[in-house]
């Protein structure tokens, strides 16, 4: 399902998955730089499973000419390329509009993130208190450390050992007082099931953890 957040600029397209009528815990679950793709897609319904009322909102929704499709050979490049041309402070605002979407029903919200969507998760938890954030190796945290006293959520973030695209240790120390679990031979989004990134033991690994602190955080459970 998809729906439109007013976002003050315009409405905002948001895709949902579970009961947006029920009291259940909220995610905010923000993309990588491929946009909601079959795999941000499966991981929203696996949120779902648990009990979870999921939006993703669609980032690049300002953008003219957006064309990400999974089976073109130049996919990474157009990603990337795409992901340049993006306002960050705007896509800060965006997905906060969202999570005060989330918040306005009266209901415990956490963040979720993956690369991109990482530090963006990071970057709204400390403008827009959650009471959860996860954050899978987010790209742009080198950048955003400075923020890290802001961030009061419950935090936990994992990284790979062997990602190419983050000075892991830097960014660890910059994230005092947070769980953070490190996977040794897993690289940048090994989370995500295409063969470059995909690490399965790593994967399986972190999103037991996630599930398991989000349950803690959201549903209370011991």
């Amino acid at each position: 399902m998809t729906l439109e957040i007013d976002t003050a600029t315009g409405l905002m397209p948001v895709r949902e998955w579970g009961d947006p009528d029920s009291s259940a815990p909220g995610i905010l679950l923000l993309q990588e730089i491929f946009g909601i793709s079959p795999y941000i897609e499966q991981r929203a319904v696996d949120l779902a499973a648990l009990g979870y009322y999921v939006v993703a909102p669609e980032i690049y929704w300002r953008l003219d000419d957006v064309d990400l499709d999974e089976d073109a050979d130049d996919l990474l490049e157009r990603a990337i390329a795409t992901m340049q041309r993006l306002d960050w402070d705007q896509a800060v605002t965006d997905s906060v509009a969202a999570l005060d979407y989330l918040r306005g029903r009266d209901r415990r919200t956490g963040l979720v993130g993956f690369c991109f969507g990482g530090g963006l998760a990071f970057n709204v938890a400390a403008v827009s208190p959650a009471d959860a954030l996860v954050s899978y190796y987010g790209s742009a945290l080198p950048n955003l450390l400075h923020l890290a006293p802001d961030v009061t959520a419950p935090s936990l973030h994992h990284f790979g050992d062997a990602d190419d695209y983050l000075s892991v240790d830097d960014v660890v120390a910059g994230l005092p007082g947070t769980e953070i679990h490190r996977y040794p031979g897993a690289g940048h989004a090994f989370d995500n099931p295409m063969p470059a990134f995909h690490d399965i033991d790593a994967s399986v690994l972190a999103w037991k953890r996630t599930t398991d602190f989000l349950s803690r955080k959201l549903q209370g459970a011991a």
